[in-house]
């Protein structure tokens, strides 16, 4: 990404939640009331390009599944009973001010790109959104730094029960950078879990993502983010067990679908194929 700008991707992301709470009907499936304050008044257009990029249908699908990859690793944050949650490529993620319930016995690290993260952090201070001892910005460039390193120097416990979140993120890295993260994740604690989305393969990805993708990729170069890795199923669960973690849960969206979006007035019905997630966790499945 460009070193020099915060992340356009995760404007984006954010751009996606926001908006949620306007055009869409309750029930939300993520409720981010800061998601449009963080951005400032640059989220219409980002709102405006990503509507115009695909016809609508497909605009949709894609928008709905940025808010369930949201979703999905907080709910299994809050079933799990961890102790420690780590946002990989947290981007404008905005749990620790939305959730300043569950801080104390949960510390929260975001870990993100130091260009992203300081434009946030800028952000964060001007709109005088509160700071906390238990909600810790750990900066790292993925390609180029240690994480393990970076967690030691920010107070991460290695000892504690952790849950990573890591979304919308690994698309940009090469699968080199992916195995390096899942061998850091491998020293945590038993029982600990991180949450992933990672692009398919071309071959496992259906006519709308497809149209996504084209449409998305030349977007994706310009912004300097260009997408990097993709994987079959059955390739990110040998990366998985490479690493020594077990595959815990490996839904389709079409499971997301079921599990969050039944009898949903509002329509929202996850992208068929594209990104998909997965969760891997220390010891037995």
């Amino acid at each position: 990404m460009n070193a020099e700008r915060a992340s356009q991707s995760a404007m984006s992301a954010a751009v996606a939640r926001g908006t949620h709470r306007l055009w869409d009907a309750r029930p939300w499936l993520v409720d981010d009331p800061f998601a449009l304050q963080l951005v400032g008044a640059a989220w219409f257009g980002f709102a405006a390009s990503a509507r115009a990029l695909v016809r609508p249908d497909v605009w949709r699908r894609g928008h709905t599944f940025v808010l369930l990859r949201t979703r999905y690793p907080e709910d299994r944050l809050v079933a799990g009973g961890f102790e420690q949650y780590v946002i990989l490529g947290a981007g404008l993620d905005s749990f620790a001010w939305r959730r300043r319930d569950l801080l104390g016995p949960l510390r929260v690290y975001e870990v993100d790109h130091p260009a992203t993260q300081a434009w946030k952090r800028d952000r964060a201070a001007a709109l005088g959104l509160p700071a906390s001892g238990d909600h810790v910005f750990v900066p790292v460039d993925f390609e180029a730094q240690d994480l393990s390193a970076c967690l030691d120097e920010s107070g991460f416990d290695w000892g504690r029960p952790a849950i990573f979140s890591w979304v919308g993120t690994t698309m940009y890295l090469r699968a080199q950078a992916v195995a390096d993260t899942l061998s850091v994740v491998r020293r945590c604690a038993r029982g600990s879990e991180i949450a992933l989305s990672y692009n398919l393969a071309t071959e496992f990805v259906d006519d709308a993502g497809r149209t996504y993708l084209a449409a998305f990729r030349p977007r994706a170069d310009e912004m300097g983010e260009p997408l990097r890795s993709s994987f079959a199923p059955s390739e990110i669960e040998a990366l998985v067990a490479a690493c020594g973690l077990a595959v815990a849960d490996h839904p389709t969206s079409e499971d997301l679908c079921n599990r969050y979006c039944t009898a949903r007035e509002n329509g929202l019905r996850p992208s068929v194929s594209l990104e998909r997630m997965l969760v891997a966790r220390i010891g037995p499945a």
